[in-house]
């Protein structure tokens, strides 16, 4: 692999990255061994199938050696497989130039197509098929020959060039990750970053705290604001703080300074007394409650919302709940990677499924909450190239030290989820699918999103594999008042935090009447330099009212309770 900037293995990295990897237990739990187990013990009632394949390896095998010779030479011969040129482990030169390394990539890609041959002949059910392909990959990456020293030429030059000093630094970095971070090697450097000083730094006070959040409001950096407020409502399953990354990298500084007055919810890290704490108390206690707070402070008669991830998908629910409950006080809705309907939830299906809910289940009545160290890896294994074995080569074979990346810093930052929650979330949502089928029960009522007619702007990002964009898109058919749907550039976080910049791109359609499916959005969509941050800002404009001075920070009620990022971030 050739040796990259850190800053750009960063980018990479977070554009994979999502609130969700922290949902999901042990690949134990998901039974990808046992399903891998199983298709191989299946391929062997075809033999004919794994006779083929076998053939077909003899062949490339065979054929290696003489390709690597004549394009050593200077001849011309097309490689047994094609090359990825996407695949970024094989980037340094000496892959295509050094005859044995050469002939070791072609080796290396020819096991991984018969293995992936023999697997893929076995007849199993879609979901263990999925399962044991997700294991295969996983395999076959630990295995590839970029991932060892002697047989990696970027860290073998390194080596050379630095006298093995890289060597002696790469193992004190996997001796450190060994002891101290369960024998992951680190994806971040987090000594450089401090809430309140580089994180979750735009100034705000804390004007509300229960036992389950509490509500920052952001001061004023303009002479004068929308008549809106906004609530930011985020995920409790990662820290609020990815709304309000770092300078100029912050949605929440982006909209304080085009004029809105801002709230953010910032969730309690559970302990194992919160076992119980249900997505009712969320609901009541979180966003509702938000609603009452802001309300009381500006004198507003509604309250504009964006959500983020499960943050979004409890937006949803709270306006329909509200709205059915005969409360009126949301404004604009906005959803950011947000899943409303789960009949197509991606990658994470492997993780979703009955059998892997139900050991979740016995791990948390045991423990009471599910811990996030514990499951971030498996969110890794998705992405197991450039989440796992990326900072393998540059930490323990390059002798790197891990980037400082913020986005990656948040990420770091876990948190646990409590049992009752957790459990209800997977069951009704990824499992049964309830929310979109209108099945819902929820503090007291079936939630039914038809109900909501609040204008709704949609942000899906094209590399979001957490939360696909095609299901993303099934939003626009669930709500009934008029949807503007945005698709971006970057992944899960990375389409989030997404400042203005020459990288980034959105698309969009104009037309009032959206398509029923994504893929005829897509085709009338047009594509547009620049981020969807600009796209909101003109539309949010619309309906956040007049101009006037700024509210007053907290009131007689709600009296300012501390500086921002608050207490609760902390834990």
């Amino acid at each position: 692999m050739a040796e990259e900037l850190p800053d750009t293995v960063a980018e990479h990295a977070a554009s994979v990255l999502g609130p969700e990897s922290e949902l999901f237990e042990d690949l134990d739990a998901a039974g990808l061994g046992e399903a891998l187990t199983h298709a191989v013990r299946a391929s062997l009632y075809k033999p004919g199938d794994t006779a083929l394949a076998a053939i077909r390896l003899a062949t490339d095998l065979a054929r290696i050696p003489l390709i690597a010779a004549t394009r050593w030479v200077g001849g011309e011969a097309e490689p047994p497989l094609p090359i990825d040129p996407k695949d970024r482990r094989f980037a340094d030169p000496a892959w295509d130039t050094n005859p044995v390394f050469y002939a070791l990539r072609q080796g290396y890609l020819a096991s991984c197509r018969f293995a992936r041959d023999v697997v893929g002949s076995a007849e199993l059910e879609a979901e263990a098929t999925r399962k044991a392909e997700l294991a295969l990959d996983l395999l076959l990456d630990a295995i590839a020959p970029t991932n060892f020293l002697m047989t990696n030429p970027a860290a073998l030059k390194r080596a050379f060039d630095t006298a093995g000093g890289s060597v002696a630094k790469g193992v004190h970095n996997f001796l450190d990750d060994l002891v101290h971070n369960a024998g992951r090697p680190r994806q971040v450097d987090t000594s450089g970053f401090e809430l309140g000083r580089n994180l979750a730094c735009t100034p705000a006070k804390v004007v509300y705290r229960n036992e389950l959040m509490e509500l920052l409001q952001y001061e004023p950096r303009t002479e004068q604001v929308h008549a809106t407020p906004m609530l930011c409502s985020p995920p409790w399953i990662n820290k609020y703080y990815v709304m309000d990354l770092s300078r100029d990298r912050s949605f929440v500084q982006w909209a304080v300074d085009h004029g809105r007055t801002v709230f953010v919810i910032s969730y309690k890290n559970p302990s194992k007394d919160m076992s119980g704490t249900t997505m009712d108390d969320y609901l009541v206690n979180g966003p509702q409650k938000a609603v009452d707070v802001i309300q009381e402070i500006t004198g507003s008669e509604t309250v504009d919302i964006v959500g983020l991830c499960l943050g979004g998908a409890l937006t949803g629910i709270t306006a329909a709940y509200l709205q059915q409950s005969g409360d009126t006080r949301i404004g604009t809705l906005t959803l950011l990677n947000t899943m409303l309907d789960y009949a197509e939830p991606g990658a994470l299906g492997n993780f979703t499924d009955e059998h892997t809910v139900d050991k979740l289940e016995k791990k948390m009545r045991r423990e009471g909450t599910l811990e996030g160290k514990s499951m971030a890896g498996t969110f890794d294994v998705l992405r197991a190239n450039d989440l796992i074995f990326n900072y393998v080569v540059s930490n323990w074979l390059l002798g790197q030290n891990p980037p400082a990346f913020d986005i990656l810093a948040w990420n770091a930052d876990s948190t646990r989820m409590p049992a009752a929650m957790h459990t209800f979330y997977l069951r009704n949502f990824y499992i049964e699918n309830k929310l979109a089928a209108g099945k819902l029960k929820i503090a007291g009522k079936t939630i039914d999103l038809n109900v909501i007619k609040s204008p709704t702007y949609v942000v899906s990002a094209v590399n979001d594999h957490i939360v696909p964009w095609k299901s993303a898109y099934k939003t626009v058919g669930l709500v009934s008042g008029p949807v503007r749907f945005v698709l971006s550039s970057g992944g899960h976080i990375a389409g989030i935090v997404s400042p203005p910049g020459p990288k980034v791109w959105h698309m969009v359609s104009e037309s009032e009447q959206l398509p029923v499916t994504a893929e005829g959005w897509h085709d009338a969509a047009e594509r547009h330099n620049g981020s969807w941050w600009e796209d909101w800002t003109h539309w949010s404009e619309e309906t956040s009212g007049p101009l006037q001075d700024p509210p007053r920070m907290g009131s007689t009620v709600h009296p300012v309770l501390g500086d921002g990022p608050g207490e609760y971030v902390r834990t």
